[in-house]
């Protein structure tokens, strides 16, 4: 027994040091090409994965696999709420909680009924499909808008739409489970269900966030300060852990820590010490580098092309239609009423344009397919091509997309 925890271990080290070397030497020749980094780990993991040399398999360290995706993700989040000022977001929070609930439903049923007409398969099957990709990618939009010089009022609503979106289509995910499993479909409880998970979350994120935050500061409280960075991965592991226990969503928890030690001013709390801040700042950066390199290499080495490509020109078209008709549809009918964020038409286009799917779609479609959910097959071929797809094409061209419909912050001033 203890041999095979020795064995087992070292064949984890090892495939792990293959998965963040072969991303560091993509990700150097996607800025020689002026890329983004995240195709090219995506590809690193093609090749390096079962479909070409078969250098690195994953099947047999599903825990290891589990923990590099939620953790990962969680951290990034956690960093894109740091993004988040409470000041833009109120401009914005009817747009974003309408992007993130009435546009996910509408993301679901546009999509399921493409699928529906392509596919021929039952239509709550087909439904499940679209629920599965319906939520943005937080792990791809956090990094990406991170650094990107648009507009504040629209970086932070495409990033805060992709933190807040994972419960709504998780939520209803698992409602059609439900009933394609023989249970039962209710509006109400779906919607208690969702506030639950949101607002648990929000809660749990608030009350961690706060105490860690204020463990770390120059205040009275700071038993802990000159150790922001260490406490930071604590609250973000205990938040997820806390708020899934009791049914909240883990991924909201986190988020809202990161807007809480990004907004100290607005929750009254004290800044933490200069030395401090700047080690946790590095620390964060390498973090997340190693993260998002782990992230998207997986994806890659888990990419069935057997599958795939069994199924791939019925999901090139349902991606097509989930790209070009049901996310403008979706956006159209969840900012037009949001007088107050004063949205003009190039934002609106480029919100159209901006959903990137990534690790929780993956994440549900690999749930589906151990559930041996009928069509769980199909379901996992759109999700990989909508992986490759708006990865591969819309997130190369946010940037390029952003300066053609004049979005920085240098125009956007002179609107103001």
């Amino acid at each position: 027994m203890e041999g095979n925890v020795v064995l087992i271990t070292e064949n984890l080290m090892k495939l792990l040091a293959l998965i963040i070397f072969s991303g560091v030497i993509f990700a150097k020749i996607g800025k020689k090409v002026h890329m983004p980094d995240v195709v090219f780990f995506i590809l690193a993991g093609i090749i390096v994965g079962p479909s070409v040399l078969n250098l690195v398999n994953f099947d047999q360290y599903p825990v290891a696999n589990q923990l590099i995706l939620v953790f990962g993700a969680s951290y990034i989040l956690y960093d894109g709420g740091r993004e988040i000022s409470l000041k833009v977001l109120n401009e914005v929070k009817l747009s974003v909680g309408m992007l993130s609930t009435v546009g996910v439903l509408i993301s679901t049923f546009i999509t399921g009924f493409f699928a529906y007409k392509v596919l021929h398969i039952d239509f709550m099957y087909a439904l499940l499909l679209g629920s599965v990709i319906a939520s943005t990618d937080p792990s791809v939009l956090v990094p990406l808008f991170k650094n990107m010089n648009i507009n504040p009022k629209l970086k932070q609503t495409i990033i805060s739409e992709s933190a807040f979106n994972d419960a709504a289509g998780a939520i209803i995910t698992f409602a059609i489970i439900g009933i394609v499993s023989g249970g039962s479909f209710s509006l109400g409880h779906s919607i208690i269900d969702l506030l639950k998970e949101a607002g648990g979350g929000v809660l749990v994120g608030g009350i961690i966030g706060y105490i860690a935050t204020l463990l770390v500061s120059e205040s009275k409280f700071g038993l802990l300060k000159g150790y922001a960075g260490e406490i930071a991965v604590v609250a973000v592991l205990l938040a997820y852990f806390t708020a899934v226990r009791f049914g909240f969503s883990g991924f909201m928890a986190v988020f809202i820590i990161g807007m809480v030690c990004g907004n100290k001013e607005t929750c009254k709390l004290s800044a933490i010490e200069e030395e401090s801040y700047d080690l946790h700042l590095k620390f964060k950066e390498v973090l997340i580098s190693i993260l998002r390199i782990m992230i998207f290499v997986l994806l890659g080495i888990q990419m069935n092309f057997d599958i795939l490509s069994k199924y791939f020109g019925g999901a090139l078209i349902i991606v097509i239609g989930f790209i070009f008709v049901a996310r403008p549809v979706s956006v159209f009918f969840s900012v037009i009423l949001d007088r107050k964020a004063s949205w003009n038409f190039r934002e609106i286009a480029y919100l159209m344009w901006t959903r990137e799917t990534g690790v929780i779609p993956a994440a549900l479609a690999g749930m589906i397919i151990s559930m041996k959910v009928q069509h769980a097959d199909i379901i996992s071929a759109v999700t990989s091509m909508a992986i490759i797809i708006t990865i591969g094409v819309q997130a190369s061209t946010a940037k390029y997309f952003a300066k053609v419909l004049k979005l920085d912050i240098d125009d956007y001033k002179k609107e103001k």
